[in-house]
This record gives C-alpha cells, sequence and structure tokens, in this order.
C-alpha cells in the first residue's frame, strides 16, 4: 500500500505543478502581449479557481494518514485561500484587475511550481537538493508578496462589499455582515500568517541544517 500511495501521490502532486505552470505561463503571456498587470485573472483564474478546489484532496491525504502532515493545519490554509479566491477574487468583479491579484497570483504560481515537484519527486526518493533548498527558500521572499497581495485586495474590497451588501443574505441570520467578516480576517491575517512563516523556517532549519552540516564536515 505504501507503494501505491507514493504512486499515487507522484502523480497527483505532478498534476498539480503542471496546472501551475500552465497558470504562470498564461499570466506571463498576457502580461507580455498587453504591457498590463490587470488581466492576471481573466488569463488563468479560472484554472487557479480549478487547482485550488482540487487542492481540498490534500486535507483528505492527511486525514486519512496517508501524508504526516494531519488534516487541520492543511484545512485551515485551504479555506483560507479559497475564501480569497471564490469569495473575493471570484466573486467580486470590480477586484479581478487590481495589481495586486497579479501580485497574489504570481507569487501563488511560483511557491507551487516549487512546492508540488518537491512533493512528488520525494514521494519516489529522488529529490535533487537543490529543489530541497528553493522550497525551503523561495518562501523567505515570495510568501510576504503573496500576503501582502491577498490583504491589499482584501482591503480594496471592502467598499465593494459594504455599497452592494456582497453575500448579505448569507449572513442574513448571523449578527454579523460579510463586511464585518473581511474587516476580521484582515486584522487577523497578518497574526495567522506569521505563525505559518515562522513555522516555514524552523522547517527550513531542520530540513537544510543536516546538509550544511554535512558540507562543513567535508570541507
Amino acid at each position: 500500500m505504501g507503494r501505491v500511495s507514493n504512486l499515487y501521490l507522484f502523480f497527483y502532486n505532478s498534476a498539480q505543478a503542471i496546472g501551475w505552470a500552465i497558470a504562470l505561463f498564461r499570466i506571463s503571456v498576457d502580461f507580455l502581449s498587453t504591457k498590463s498587470v490587470n488581466g492576471a485573472y481573466a488569463s488563468a483564474g479560472e484554472l487557479i479557481c480549478i487547482l485550488q478546489k482540487l487542492a481540498f484532496i490534500e486535507v483528505l491525504h492527511g486525514a486519512i494518514g496517508i501524508v504526516p502532515s494531519g488534516f487541520l493545519f492543511p484545512l485551515l490554509q485551504w479555506a483560507g485561500r479559497t475564501h480569497f479566491l471564490l469569495a473575493i477574487v471570484r466573486g467580486i468583479d470590480e477586484v479581478q484587475e487590481l495589481p495586486a491579484v497579479f501580485i497574489t497570483f504570481v507569487a501563488w504560481c511560483f511557491i507551487e511550481i516549487i512546492r508540488y515537484p518537491f512533493y512528488a519527486l520525494s514521494c519516489v526518493g529522488n529529490c535533487p537538493s537543490f529543489l530541497t533548498y528553493l522550497r525551503y527558500t523561495v518562501f523567505i521572499v515570495i510568501y510576504p508578496a503573496g500576503v501582502a497581495g491577498e490583504m491589499w485586495t482584501m482591503y480594496k474590497s471592502l467598499q465593494v462589499i459594504k455599497d452592494k451588501h456582497i453575500y448579505a443574505d448569507y449572513f442574513a441570520s448571523i449578527p454579523f455582515s460579510y463586511y464585518t467578516f473581511v474587516k476580521a480576517v484582515l486584522i487577523c491575517y497578518p497574526f495567522l500568517w506569521l505563525q505559518l512563516y515562522l513555522y516555514l523556517f524552523k522547517q527550513r532549519r531542520s530540513k537544510l541544517r543536516p546538509h550544511n552540516e554535512k558540507e562543513k564536515k567535508r570541507k
């Protein structure tokens, strides 16, 4: 079963890597042809929505134990990104052409075209050291850029949400509005993201330090 699950995970992560590479290609082609950052959603938004929906499978991977991450942390990450993508970007036309969406999508694409190949090759025990280094290094710059793009997009959406009473029907039986909910998310976002960011630094030390120590011994 271990061999079968590793093969399945290899194909799943490879498919996600290809999908995110296509998304980045589409965004790049649109940017180069139009010299504008306004077309990120139009060029790749629907594909990114599909890839993000499919990523719920990763929560199930943790729940059934075929990956060691558990399900709670992946669920929270998936829910946060999915809310931003489907409820804010896809659901509010006025924010789709913001430069912040371009920044966010490009950051996501770069992270995922490194993360998914890393997972895929790790499943078959053939992950090169440079990919491991990129997996635990690129986030240092890319994650803050992505989070800044997400927060900027949500902030710009607030006035539209307030003026158009967006999702008011869904919040009718709740003692607060969607506008208030997004404001609360914006307040909590930096603190929740910081925990993830520091956790990734901890992972980086544990994953890269043994390699560095071996190199020192060889010298």
